[in-house]
């Protein structure tokens, strides 16, 4: 473990001069000078906390210790590369140039040592280990559940934790080493060559009304029918919600005004359920909802006159980052059963 410390640390030497753009002595930064200047992983932890939070005191309660124990491990990290690595703002810190380059290879670091644990204790046990994924919803309920059916033949033990959020969300989380693989999109404010991508399916949304809902009486609905109706949508730039605005727009239909906002599935249904309201959501999920009889999902699926295509989602890893056993057979048995649903 020693060994590949000082290999990954002595990367991140390389890639500091490289990331911060500037020409640094090696006298300041020799093959091990970080190390023997005292380097430590509290000090990597503390600077991907900073630049998780943007606070000193937030920083400090992720890593259990005092503020004024937090100001000291700073301190003691711009000695160490005698540069400044933040600057005070009015909400909290933010981080240089220098302190973005450390940060980055920090958090490669403190995921390759995860990932080194998680390797080591899947050898032990020779089965099992723990995966963690994101997705959003359609396929966390049409190829995850399945996949993961299938995963525990192989390793009884094996533990999931799933994580089911908008794209925007997702690809943080995985940017920020918290999943192993997500399937989602990229968002648009990302940059895409961040990532490894492989798409997998198109999800087609559909709108969803309580039962005896006044709108199931007409045979088909068009969009004029809709915008005098309460709305449950998700929030304001998610994919789905800019894909029913351009919806309206496009065919000049007045956009919803009465909207209650949410990224929960239950909310939503309880909502709709409740009142009159229309809510989209993706058409595996609704048709799964419509299919059981308790009153939380007492939904039905709107005959509508136009259809709701929603940008292909994609399995997404990141580049160069790479899957432990476990994470990597259940990415293999996701991928097949999108090419099963293909079929």
């Amino acid at each position: 473990m020693e060994r590949g410390w000082e290999a990954a640390t002595m990367a991140f030497i390389s890639d500091l001069q490289t990331d911060a753009h500037v020409d640094i002595q090696t006298d300041i930064f020799g093959d091990d000078a970080l190390l023997r200047s005292g380097l430590k992983l509290n000090h990597l932890r503390m600077i991907v906390a900073i630049e998780d939070s943007g606070q000193i005191s937030a920083a400090a309660e992720v890593l259990n210790i005092s503020q004024p124990a937090a100001s000291r491990i700073l301190s003691e990290m711009e000695s160490i590369v005698k540069m400044p690595l933040y600057e005070r703002v009015a909400r909290g810190v933010v981080l240089t140039t220098f302190g973005q380059a450390l940060a980055r290879r920090a958090r490669k670091i403190m995921l390759e040592l995860r990932e080194a644990g998680r390797e080591i204790a899947e050898l032990k046990t020779g089965k099992g280990g723990a995966v963690f994924i994101g997705a959003v919803t359609a396929p966390a309920m049409s190829l995850v559940v399945p996949a993961i059916k299938r995963v525990r033949t192989a390793l009884p033990s094996i533990e999931v934790t799933i994580q089911v959020e908008t794209s925007n969300v997702l690809a943080r989380e995985l940017l920020a080493a918290r999943h192993d693989f997500i399937i989602s999109r990229i968002p648009d404010d990302l940059n895409p060559r961040l990532f490894q991508v492989q798409e997998i399916g198109v999800e087609k949304a559909c709108l969803i009304v309580r039962g005896g809902h006044p709108l199931l009486k007409k045979e088909i609905v068009s969009l004029d029918d809709l915008p005098q109706y309460d709305w449950v949508f998700q929030p304001a730039g998610t994919l789905l919600r800019r894909t029913i605005e351009d919806l309206f727009l496009s065919r000049a239909v007045p956009l919803p005004e009465n909207i209650v906002n949410t990224s929960s599935l239950l909310l939503t249904c309880a909502t709709v359920c409740q009142t009159d309201a229309i809510a989209p959501i993706a058409l595996d999920v609704a048709q799964f909802l419509a299919t059981h009889k308790a009153k939380a999902s007492d939904v039905r699926v709107l005959p509508i006159d136009f259809e709701i295509n929603v940008r292909p989602y994609s399995l997404i890893t990141v580049k160069e980052r790479a899957l432990p056993p476990s994470a990597r057979l259940l990415y293999d048995l996701v991928l097949d059963e999108s090419k099963k649903a293909a079929a």
